[in-house]
């Protein structure tokens, strides 16, 4: 039981915030979520009950009782769990727009989920307070138009030879050799292995099946949606960003539930259909037939 409340940000955010996504829920019983994993980095900045966030691989990653938090850049899943009223707003950033806004590099997050309070200047915890202050959504959105214009245009840039890198990764949806990309930017393979590690908190060829499983779930995601075949996908958890999100087209499933996962697989950049699958055993914690059958 709940709303949702999608905000679009100013025009001059766009570039580097898809959306705002305002969110009030109860839950009278544990709700537990599984999460895949993603090259973009979660803020959520909330007001209401309290959540958990567990990674099964290590508990040390996760945090607990917190209503506002930063997820950095995840390679594998993880859950949440909450029980009550919970209200707040979720954003997903890109990694170097999350990197410029938070003002640390994204190796420091890798694979942690980290309460806003823990952060530096402490500036989201201030922000969390004012939005739950706020009288609506449309005072939150443009709130948050006015913080995140501000904190972008004090920031430094980053380096225009890692921007780059990283929208030449995006662009070909994960599919290019990440040593052509060295090769492009002039770099040794190692070089651009330890920058894409300390600044975007993971290495460039996990960033690519990233990439790639990304868009093999906005394809799961789309064809649930429509019971059969559509040429565009983005479930909420796509690669956000702008110009930065990866790919333009996802391909066609099928009709109904009969799938071609080979076909699906090849589509989205895959070697063969196993590659697929271990990606969302990995990323997602089921393979994709087990996910569909659950929506």
């Amino acid at each position: 039981m709940g709303e949702l409340v999608p905000g679009l940000p100013d025009v001059s955010l766009r570039p580097f915030v898809d959306r705002y996504l305002g969110y009030r829920e109860r839950a009278d019983v544990p709700l537990v979520r599984r999460e895949s994993a993603g090259v973009f980095v979660v803020l959520i900045l909330g007001w209401g009950a309290p959540l958990d966030v567990t990674d099964p691989r290590s508990a040390e990653r996760g945090v607990t009782a917190v209503d506002s938090f930063v997820a950095g850049t995840f390679d594998g899943w993880c859950t949440t769990r909450t029980v009550g009223v919970g209200e707040g707003v979720e954003l997903l950033l890109a990694p170097l727009t999350a990197r410029r806004l938070l003002g640390l590099p994204l190796g420091e997050l890798t694979n942690r989920a980290v309460g806003v309070g823990q952060l530096p200047g402490r500036w989201l915890d201030r922000l969390r307070g004012r939005l739950a202050e706020a009288p609506g959504w449309p005072e939150r959105f443009a709130l948050l138009d006015r913080v995140l214009s501000a904190r972008l245009a004090a920031s430094p840039q980053v380096d225009p030879r890692l921007d780059w890198a990283w929208r030449w990764l995006v662009a070909g949806g994960g599919r290019g050799s990440v040593g052509v990309l060295a090769d492009e930017l002039g770099w040794s393979r190692r070089h651009l292995a330890s920058r894409f590690r300390q600044e975007i908190g993971l290495p460039p060829k996990m960033a690519a099946r990233l990439l790639r499983f990304q868009r093999a779930s906005a394809a799961l995601t789309d064809l649930d949606a429509s019971v059969g075949p559509s040429p565009v996908g983005g479930p909420d958890r796509e690669a956000p960003g702008g110009a930065e999100r990866a790919g333009s087209t996802v391909p066609p499933l099928g009709v109904g539930r009969a799938v071609d996962w080979a076909a699906v697989a090849a589509g989205c950049g895959y070697y063969d259909q196993s590659h697929l699958i271990r990606d969302f055993r990995q990323f997602a914690g089921a393979t994709p037939a087990a996910l569909l059958a659950t929506w």
